[in-house]
């Protein structure tokens, strides 16, 4: 297997209606023209800003060196999952995704099965996650009509450190008060159901065939491993919460290697990345790393408090 050294990836800024203008204080990003509501951490447009691949988008490392960057248990042709973050300044459309079997019936590789940790919530914030029991599909269709759709929908309270699971066929919707780090299939297959009057497209037949009115969307009680947070471990993702003591350190258990990509998203805090074969860096607040496959060396440590999001895509 062909050498590949960990990097850290440069940001994407994706411009939102729902979005800010101003990202701080998360990020020294301020916009005069279109708002931006979507950080883009693992996207295809995201580069490298580190080591020899410097300025090398994640879509070419992955087509060049996809075996030494994903490794043999991943065989899809695409780096897995899109990591982002999301800024709602106001709701977003009320929408659903659709699972692997109908996305490819549509010529599509994937659907889009996601999760939502909350890095902050306001107090009051909620999500609209799925349709209220009892609620069939005549009146869901009959409430996008006549703009009553949200009434149907179960509306879940949301505190900072919530880990929120949607599965495909959910429908979804995301209010204001949040930030959110999202991880899902990598997939773009998003179909409006309702949009609050705006002349934004629906896709109502596709909607309504992605739809299921029963889910196991939801949030997700964490579970405590080996002195970590294991946060969710579905089909497709896994995410794990590490934190480092205050005194000088490595986070110990976080050098294994991995038998797939592993990527390290700094909550708080930041990290310096190094090991034999590379030139070591630095991984600040919300600023991702990427640990290929092939690297079975290499050692991660904090100066001083902080928290890591450890996030693995499913082995095949």
């Amino acid at each position: 297997m062909e050498t590949l050294a960990p990097f850290r990836l440069a940001p994407y800024f994706r411009t939102r209606p729902w979005g800010f203008q101003d990202l701080a204080p998360w990020y020294d990003y301020r916009t005069d023209g279109e708002p931006i509501g979507e950080v883009w951490l693992t996207g295809e447009m995201c580069v490298a800003d580190t080591g020899p691949l410097r300025g090398t988008s994640l879509a070419e490392i992955t087509k060049l060196q996809r075996a030494a960057l994903l490794g043999p248990g991943l065989t899809g042709l695409d780096f897995p999952l899109l990591i982002k973050l999301l800024f709602p300044k106001e709701k977003l459309s009320v929408q659903v995704h659709p699972d692997d079997a109908l996305a490819q019936r549509y010529g599509e590789p994937r659907g889009k099965t996601e999760c939502w940790y909350a890095l902050d919530a306001r107090p009051g914030a909620s999500v609209a996650l799925g349709i209220r029991p009892g609620v069939t599909v005549e009146q869901v269709k009959a409430a996008v009509h006549d703009a009553s759709l949200e009434s149907l929908m179960e509306m879940v309270p949301v505190a900072k450190g919530d880990m929120i699971f949607v599965d495909a066929g959910t429908v979804h919707a995301m209010g204001p008060g949040v930030v959110m780090l999202e991880t899902q299939q990598t997939s773009d297959l998003t179909y409006r159901m309702y949009d609050y009057g705006s002349a934004r497209e629906l896709h109502l037949e596709k909607a309504f065939a992605a739809m299921h009115l029963t889910t196991r969307a939801g949030k997700v009680t964490p579970r405590v491993v080996d002195g970590h947070s294991v946060l969710i471990d579905e089909r497709y993702f896994r995410m794990e919460r590490w934190t480092v003591g205050a005194a000088a350190g490595v986070a110990a258990g976080l050098t294994d290697p991995s038998p797939v990509v592993q990527m390290f998203f700094v909550a708080v805090g930041s990290l310096h990345i190094s090991g034999e074969g590379f030139e070591a860096f630095t991984v600040e607040r919300n600023q991702l790393a990427v640990i290929p496959s092939c690297v079975l060396r290499w050692t991660l440590a904090s100066e001083g408090p902080a928290e890591i999001i450890r996030i693995l895509p499913a082995a095949d």
